[in-house]
């Protein structure tokens, strides 16, 4: 049947018969409205049982879509068929490819709701109607603000817009039988009362009156609010993406995973495995040990305090499996602040899980999803391609992590229920963003307290997140929150390297730090330099090369794909291994977590937190000599786009003075748990003002992004002058305002396909031959969902602007129907990754004459 035929179809039947809500142009079939209404309820049913609002979410999916049944709707559908966005909505956010003449579907099933449920003159199932209407109006454009700051009541104005802009009676006199019949009896099951009744008796419990001002309550409102939503929205993804690839479904696991005694057996066989050979390996297996026994735990926030080097990685999946399986989680999430721990981690990880051969339609075990690929200038296709953390085990950047509670949109929150009745492991969670710590906060406890999950947060050096402000919220630790039994003996049994404060008055320049590698390659055999920004990288990089040759000398950033530095440290571990000389030039990224063992590492000076991470780089193994850490002050250093770094310079600094005038206080280790503890009440706890996201004073009234989804009290205040009366709804929040506002990083990015590597350019190929000359989205979904994972590691993040100039200067080419780009093989850099001007040159490559 071709698309002019599906129209005569519509046109000539009773919508109540085939109204239509997706159209399939591969084979020209139509997804109809009734059972896209039906399926979304079911999984949106399934996805909100974890917080207990089963009925709530089911009768959010029956009503988000109710809209379509009109004729206006139905009408537009058919004229864009092949051309438009199905799902764009008239009252969306403007977004890059949103087309004129959408019509509003998502505020019908809203105000439906809302007039029944609010007239009701019971407060819970008001406040039940005014959940579920906020959740159906927003799920195109991402949840709306309720109250703005500046005092305006968005949520009424759209629960009042007009029944000729909405066709809300239209579209309910046109729905099918039995989805009215449904909504109807599910609005009226006290049932549905008794929900929403628990929830708020569990939420009230929550904060002390007097102390936080209710704040804590209202946050976690605002949490259960874009929980529900997380469910919507995935339900209707998920729903819709099962129609437009009915091949795809084989590969959506959907939670019916490999048991977890299976997983549990596959990891303690290779535990049983290892060799105990040295004291190091016998410290790691006591930390294993205490892991293995901590696991019958009851759910709750845990820390798990072990030195760089300790075996952090197996060990805490030992937990989180026993964990899983004792309490019957449904998934695990490691959560990491770099993409290069994931992907060294991930390997672990699926090396002793993933035994069952070739891993088929996607169906893995271990996940990685580190990639920001299509921003949120979203297609119909991106909507269908973008991962939904559906695996036993799932390894994700702390920015995706964020992304999902915080962020703008409806992309990234599909992925936030997921996090429920979860193991949530946090590597290296010193590197969590002061300005989030927070939200962070509140997200965790709602995350334990709420969904069920259990959280263990892992690092050398515990940045005391249960010690902040607690009226605007500390973490709630667990009874006996610390996994290690005597973490501080754990730290001194583990102490392998000697540290030398080597700061001098007006600092180091960039040809005496390479002097200073260069010595040390040439009398210990290899040197480690970890700067702190990526232009102090390439050119410290170069000097080096200029000295010794490019034999040898590395270099590593995230201006590099993860596939182009995963082989970047297979050469330096192999030159290593072989006991061949080594110079290597990072930023950061290297330091948390990656497993290198470096005799000499030189750290540029920064947070204390980040030079003892930097050390575990350094005699990891536990060789007897020592290894040598040396800190400089470089002359020049422009950290004006990283003030945590510039912050945390300037305390490690003061703990460093101290160091050299009384050891003794520190009990002679300038990196050990006392002067670690007190730089953190010296940079941490100095630093509660900007803990809370503040916002800038004069676009938002001095407020910060914690008020702004808590209590919002100035925009009450002024809703109350202006209008004379208190604002009248529970939820009060400026979700969509916040949303906009807040970055997980300094800068948005977005992620650039880079054709690194023979793979790398074909990998790019296949993304045009899905999507080129494709309006509407790939030929095969299916396989586009493949290439997107493959992607994760030939993606670069870039910043806007140098997202500006690459375009300027036709570096970039935009894949038809999507919103993914692909980087020119000219501007992509054998050494540093990815250049703002073509460094190679011109290779005829296929891309270039379509």
């Amino acid at each position: 049947m071709n698309s002019l035929a599906v129209r005569k179809s519509v046109v000539q039947m009773s919508p109540t018969h085939l109204a239509v809500a997706h159209y399939r142009t591969l084979d020209s079939q139509v997804h109809t409205l009734r059972q896209h209404l039906r399926g979304t309820g079911i999984l949106t049913r399934r996805f909100a049982r974890k917080i207990g609002l089963s009925n709530l979410g089911e009768l959010m999916g029956l009503l988000h879509d109710l809209g379509k049944y009109g004729i206006a709707f139905q009408t537009y559908l058919m004229s864009a068929l092949g051309i438009r966005d199905p799902d764009l909505d008239a009252d969306d956010s403007p977004r890059a490819n949103k087309v004129r003449g959408g019509v509003d579907h998502s505020t019908a099933g809203a105000q439906w709701i809302w007039k029944l449920l609010s007239s009701s003159g019971n407060p819970e199932l008001t406040f039940a109607g005014q959940w579920m209407a906020l959740c159906i109006a927003s799920h195109h454009s991402g949840l709306i603000d309720c109250l703005t700051p500046d005092g305006v009541d968005r949520f009424s104005e759209r629960m009042r817009k007009a029944d000729a802009d909405t066709h809300l009676e239209e579209a309910w006199s046109k729905a099918d039988a039995d989805v009215r019949q449904r909504i109807e009896r599910l609005a009226q099951s006290p049932a549905l009362k008794i929900e929403i009744l628990q929830l708020i008796h569990r939420i009230q419990g929550v904060g002390t009156p007097g102390k936080d001002g209710f704040l804590a309550r209202r946050m976690r409102l605002g949490l259960a609010a874009r929980f529900a939503f997380s469910c919507l929205i995935a339900g209707d993804r998920i729903d819709t993406a099962h129609f437009s690839d009915p091949a795809g479904v084989r590969w959506r696991q959907g939670g019916p995973y490999h048991h977890w005694p299976k997983l549990v057996d596959r990891l303690e066989r290779h535990l049983a495995a290892f060799p105990c050979r040295s004291p190091i390996d016998s410290i790691r297996q006591s930390i294993s040990t205490a892991c293995f026994e901590a696991a019958a735990r009851p759910a709750g926030i845990y820390t798990l305090s072990v030195p760089t080097g300790g075996g952090k990685t197996l060990a805490s999946l030992r937990f989180a499996l026993h964990h899983a399986a004792t309490h019957r989680r449904d998934r695990i999430i490691y959560v990491t602040p770099f993409t290069s721990i994931i992907e060294q981690n991930a390997e672990v990880v699926r090396q002793v899980l993933e035994t069952d051969g070739q891993v088929r339609h996607g169906r893995r075990i271990v996940l990685e999803h580190h990639s920001n690929l299509g921003a949120e200038r979203q297609t119909y296709a991106d909507k269908l391609l973008h991962e939904d953390w559906d695996a036993p085990v799932v390894f994700t950047t702390m920015v995706q992590f964020l992304e999902a509670l915080f962020g703008t949109g409806t992309r990234g929150v599909r992925r936030l229920h997921q996090l429920a009745n979860a193991v949530l492991v946090f590597d290296e969670i010193q590197t969590l963003p002061i300005r989030c710590v927070h939200l962070f906060n509140h997200a965790i406890n709602f995350l334990v307290q709420e969904g069920g999950s259990t959280v263990v947060l892992c690092t050398a050096t515990q940045p005391l997140l249960h010690r902040v402000d607690e009226k605007k919220g500390a973490l709630a630790l667990a009874f006996q929150a610390e996994l290690m039994p005597d973490a501080d003996g754990l730290f001194g049994s583990l102490r392998r390297v000697q540290v030398c404060d080597l700061r001098r008055d007006g600092g180091w320049d960039n040809s005496a730090i390479a002097g200073l590698a260069v010595e040390a390659v040439e009398t210990q055999g290899n040197c480690l330099v970890i700067v702190n920004t990526k232009r102090a990288a390439r050119d410290l990089f170069q000097h080096l090369a200029a000295r010794r040759g490019k034999e040898g000398v590395f270099h590593l950033s995230t201006d590099m794909c993860p596939a182009h530095r995963r082989q970047v440290l297979r050469n330096v571990k192999e030159r290593l291994r072989r006991g061949l000389q080594v110079a290597c030039v990072s930023t950061q990224l290297i330091e948390a977590g990656v497993d290198v063992d470096f005799r000499v590492v030189v750290r540029f000076l920064a947070g204390l937190d980040s030079i003892a991470q930097a050390a575990g780089r350094c005699n990891r193994n536990g060789r007897p000599e020592p290894g040598l850490v040396y800190i400089v002050n470089p002359a020049e250093e422009n950290l004006a786009m990283l003030p945590d770094v510039a912050e945390g310079r300037i305390h490690a600094g003061a703990i460093l003075d101290r160091f050299r005038l009384d050891p003794a206080r520190y009990n002679h280790d300038c990196l050990g748990r006392q002067a670690m503890a007190e730089y953190y009440e010296h940079y941490f706890f100095q630093r509660q003002h900007d803990m809370d996201y503040p916002l800038p004073r004069a676009a938002f009234y001095g407020a910060s992004l914690l008020e702004l989804l808590s209590d919002q009290k100035g925009a009450c205040e002024t809703y109350q002058r202006q209008q004379q009366r208190a604002y009248p709804h529970e939820l009060r929040q400026a979700f969509q305002t916040a949303a906009r506002e807040f970055r997980s990083i300094d800068t948005q990015t977005d992620s650039v396909i880079v054709p690194y590597a023979e793979e790398g350019k074909a990998l790019v190929l296949d993304f045009f031959a899905q999507f080129e000359r494709h309006h509407m989205g790939p030929r095969d979904p299916a396989v586009a969902a493949m290439l997107m994972r493959q992607a994760q590691g030939y993606t670069v993040n870039v910043y806007p602007h140098i997202l500006r100039r690459l375009k300027e200067r036709s570096a970039l080419t935009l894949l038809g129907g999507s919103s993914l780009y692909c980087l020119n093989v000219d501007f992509y850099d054998a050494d540093f990754g990815l250049a703002i001007e073509a460094v190679n040159s011109r290779e005829v490559f296929i891309w270039d004459n379509l």
